[in-house]
């Protein structure tokens, strides 16, 4: 896996909605959140910049999800239910795109991803890390 490479295309489990996104870190920017919705949806996500991602298709399939403070923008495929990216509330310039949607990548070709207190959101509280733990994939000696 090339953590540097930063141009993918990308789509939901169903192919109804298709992207391009340029990642303005590549995939060195991987991360999870303990923050409700993220613990819930369990995606690994990357950087993007807002006007990084362009939908090629399917952009009316789109289907868009607020809460609590209504600054975060969850964008989900109204088909299949996956979720494919998002306007980070920490960083309104930047998205949070989906790995599992980016052709060629899985979250499991990572063996530890920095999980974000996403909790304690630094929006909220000024103090701390920032950082909540790790998550690690150790794949099964057989697999």
């Amino acid at each position: 896996m090339d953590l540097d490479r930063k141009d993918y295309q990308g789509a939901c489990h169903c192919g109804a909605v298709r992207f391009r996104v340029h990642l303005s870190e590549g995939l060195r920017s991987a991360r999870r959140c303990t923050c409700s919705l993220c613990r819930m949806r369990g995606a690994v996500a990357v950087t993007a910049n807002t006007g990084a991602l362009e939908i090629i298709a399917g952009e009316e399939a789109l289907t868009l999800y607020q809460f609590n403070t209504k600054v975060a923008r969850h964008y989900f495929c109204s088909h299949c239910g996956i979720y494919t990216h998002h306007q980070r509330r920490s960083n309104p310039s930047q998205l949070g795109v989906n790995v599992a949607c980016l052709e060629g990548v899985s979250p499991f070709d990572f063996a530890v991803v920095p999980v974000n207190d996403g909790v304690n959101h630094p929006s909220d509280k000024k103090t701390g890390s920032g950082l909540a733990g790790v998550l690690r994939f150790e794949p099964a000696p057989d697999a």
